[in-house]
């Protein structure tokens, strides 16, 4: 048996927060709870990141639910990608039953069911507010990174930019992009002004090109691209007081994982561009919750895992906390774990040999502590336990706590159809972003300027046609002006620690 006076002096030490904080629950040893011990999480170190791992049905969308719960109660709003669909419950009151009644019990916390302000997103044309985003606002370096191209498609894509800004196309959707494509390679004039001035594409790299953008319109990017584009600071609401939680319906990442590392990357490069920097503020502006993250990293492209790695780095600058809930640590990049400061762990199942080395490798990642046994207790954690170890205040790993978890005050089920519908009726962002404009855009002017050139082509019959320039697109980059052009992107691109040159700020 542990000494219980000298554990609750020693971890109510560690716990107790000089500033404002969120609690997730109570301390536990020997198997008891400890009432006179809170587990609480400073709001000065939410941004500094965190995991909630565990086996299947050991409560990690309760855990996360809680601290949404708490967040929205501090007045910081979040987003969650709700993979699973079983989160959107929050939006209504929660109803006591025997088992909420046993846990308040058991910790001494009052039970308040109350429902918490809720958003629902989507990225996929599901009932919500609709993201979307302007090719033109996305960029070259950043759609380039979503289709895979190499560097001398990526070098085409970026002239391809460089000639719409020039000569005032916008480009809004994929279609404008398709249209200036082969209008720059197909039609003489457009041909001959893209050569004489830029330099010409070869049919082979725009096949590639093309075939990468309809791979991504068979994912439904189609409908991610375009106008209105969603502005990141509605992500910032809040509502009588509580941050307003942002829930994205992502259930069909699997057969989508391009849409999805599009919506990624864009999210994550406009909040960086567009949060200004916060410092030590003392309490985050938003925080992410990436849902089966373990989902998420295996079906992600490689630009999409090296974006995630250098955000978790820079962005909590930004006053940004991201939080990864996935089965076991090891489903987390090793760059990616080694910058997460909370680490909430349910129970691990070691059936395996490889989920014994999973449970050793999460284990050694804990401080050491002489009141568990953490490798043997790891893999006897009730449903609502976990093991917890934070940052304090002072930016110090607190020790390692068997803690009992709140019961979330929240309906902890999904809202049905009918209650989807009513939500997202009485949305004013849905309302704000459901019509999809469709002024005119490159599509439309080329479309236009063409038929007119049809039009006038019996009075210019006579004229002498237009001389194209030869050679290729890689052979004008080896000239003397490629190669400044070339230089030029290079320095301009390496402006960016995020690679984001080709993003375009709102005006």
């Amino acid at each position: 048996m542990a000494d219980q006076a000298k554990f609750i002096q020693e971890i109510s030490s560690k716990y107790i927060p000089k500033g404002e904080f969120i609690t997730l629950g109570k301390a536990m040893l020997d198997g008891e709870v400890v009432t006179e011990v809170d587990i609480t999480i400073p709001l000065k170190t939410i941004n500094r990141h965190g995991l909630i791992a565990g086996a299947t049905g050991t409560g990690k969308t309760k855990t996360l639910q809680v601290f949404a719960e708490q967040l929205s109660h501090a007045g910081i709003p979040s987003l969650v990608l709700d993979v699973k669909g079983d989160f959107s419950g929050i939006t209504e009151p929660g109803v006591e039953n025997s088992v909420i009644a046993e846990r308040n019990a058991k910790t001494r916390f009052s039970y308040q069911p109350q429902a918490f302000p809720v958003e629902l997103l989507t990225i996929s044309g599901e009932k919500g507010v609709k993201l979307r985003a302007t090719v033109t606002e996305f960029g070259p370096v950043l759609l380039s990174k979503i289709l895979e191209l190499n560097d001398t498609q990526q070098s085409i894509i970026s002239i391809v930019f460089k000639y719409c800004d020039d000569k005032g196309l916008p480009l809004i959707d994929l279609e404008d992009l398709k249209k200036v494509l082969r209008y720059v390679t197909d039609n003489p004039q457009g041909k001959a002004d893209l050569s004489n001035n830029y330099g010409s594409i070869s049919p082979a790299s725009l096949g590639a090109i093309l075939r990468s953008i309809v791979a991504l319109e068979q994912q439904g990017a189609a409908q991610f691209f375009g106008e209105p584009s969603f502005d990141v600071e509605d992500l910032l609401q809040q509502r009588d007081g509580k941050g307003v939680v942002n829930i994205l319906r992502v259930g069909n990442i699997q057969s989508k994982p391009q849409l999805f590392s599009t919506f990624m990357l864009s999210l994550f490069a406009e909040i960086y561009m567009t949060f200004p920097e916060e410092g030590d503020s003392g309490k985050p502006k938003l925080v992410l919750f990436i849902d089966e993250a373990h989902l998420i990293f295996n079906e992600a492209s490689k630009a999409l895992l090296n974006q995630i790695e250098t955000m978790v780095k820079l962005i909590r600058s930004k006053g940004v906390g991201i939080y990864f809930i996935t089965q076991v640590p090891g489903d987390v990049p090793e760059n990616v774990l080694s910058q997460l400061g909370l680490k909430i762990q349910h129970a691990l199942r070691g059936f395996t040999a490889k989920d014994r080395k999973e449970i050793t490798k999460a284990v050694e990642n804990y401080p050491i502590t002489e009141y568990y046994t953490a490798d043997e207790l790891i893999q006897n954690l009730g449903i609502g336990e976990a093991f917890i170890t934070a940052l304090d205040e002072k930016g110090i790993p607190t020790p390692l706590v068997h803690t009992y978890l709140k019961s979330p005050e929240s309906r902890m089920d999904i809202l049905s159809e009918t209650e989807v519908s009513a939500l997202t009726e009485r949305s004013a962002l849905v309302k704000k972003y459901e019509e999809l404009m469709n002024k005119d855009s490159a599509y439309e002017m080329l479309t236009s300027r063409m038929e007119q050139a049809a039009q006038d082509l019996p009075a210019n019959k006579n004229s002498k046609p237009v001389k194209e320039e030869p050679g290729m697109f890689e052979t004008v980059m080896k000239s003397r002006a490629g190669r400044t052009f070339t230089t030029t992107l290079a320095r301009e691109s390496a402006k960016f620690v995020l690679g984001m040159f080709g993003l375009r700020r709102r005006k």
